[in-house]
């Protein structure tokens, strides 16, 4: 998911948008999940110089990622849709001056707890051992683009920079995650549970541990029968309650968090077994997966209201 939280961060995005042939690229890139230049400018019956041009005004919005792979003939672009959904927000406008936002490593946790099966990789290999959770301590962890875990949490401290009399209006935290079976299996509900500074702030039930389609961004020793790819996920806490991709799942405001000037925000996610559906826990970074991205925390502010 695309997450624009201003009109003026969107502008890009319209520009791009404002085009009946990247709608066709964006078309063609939904229905087949990534093509080679050449496929798309025969497709659209347009020359490859006046295919570029479209290409780098999608990918500096973020809706499409483009990366070189060889062939027989030399190498040649292939083009990647980041995302399949984009949400606009707008309702803090007038009130929020910036955000600052941050990208997290999937290893880079400063807490955890959790329990087999379980495991962590990088883009070149596994870290330690499969199913055996001490490996979760392992210095190579901070490297760690997917983790995986059946029960138990994992939490991370988000830095807090914003300015001093300022206060902040929303948080909005992105990523790829999907649940834990053992190997993967398309129907395998879990009830993964979000945190905020110690205040569970929401559930969200993911349908299952994906494999049936491998990860775009996988690496090739990557085992075909493992977890693939998860679902980009949107959670926003706000004056309004908190959200996941627009629908609200709880009653939890940004002022229930009990977030004070300076000091960092602990974002937790937990899978445990008091909830319905235990169904574990796969976090993707930017080297696995469909999205190519980190954990992304975004902190909308504005200027603390001297009457308040």
């Amino acid at each position: 998911m695309l997450h624009i939280s201003s009109l003026d961060e969107g502008l890009d995005l319209f520009k791009a948008l404002g085009s009946d042939m990247r709608i066709q690229i964006l078309k063609l890139l939904l229905e087949n999940k990534q093509m080679s230049m050449n496929q798309i400018a025969a497709r659209l019956d347009i020359t490859n110089g006046a295919l570029t041009g479209h290409i780098k005004k999608l990918e500096a919005c973020g809706l499409i990622s483009t990366s070189s792979e060889s062939a027989s003939h030399g190498n040649q672009k292939i083009c990647t849709l980041c995302t399949n959904r984009i949400l606009i927000d707008i309702e803090n406008e007038a009130e929020a001056n910036q955000v600052c936002t941050t990208e997290l490593k999937v290893g880079q946790f400063s807490d955890r707890s959790v329990y087999p099966t379980c495991g962590l990789a990088n883009s070149y290999s596994l870290i330690g051992e499969v199913d055996d959770a001490r490996y979760f301590d392992h210095p190579g962890r901070f490297t760690a683009d997917i983790l995986w875990f059946t029960k138990g949490f994992v939490e991370y401290t988000v830095p807090n920079f914003i300015p001093l009399r300022h206060r902040i209006l929303s948080i909005s935290i992105s990523c790829e995650i999907s649940s834990e079976a053992p190997g993967c299996n398309e129907d395998w509900p879990s009830d993964i549970r979000f945190c905020i500074n110690g205040t569970p702030v929401g559930c969200w039930t993911c349908p299952g541990d994906f494999g049936a389609e491998r990860g775009i961004l996988n690496p090739d020793w990557w085992p075909t029968n493992w977890n693939q790819h998860g679902l980009l996920k949107l959670l926003v806490i706000n004056k309004s309650g908190t959200h996941i991709d627009g629908l609200k799942i709880s009653d939890v405001t940004i002022d229930d968090l009990n977030l004070q000037p300076g000091k960092p925000i602990r974002f937790r996610m937990e899978v445990n077994e008091e909830i319905h559906h235990p169904g574990g826990l796969t976090i993707y970074g930017r080297s696995f997966g469909n999205y190519g991205q980190d954990i992304r925390v975004s902190l909308a502010y504005g200027p603390i209201d001297p009457q308040s």
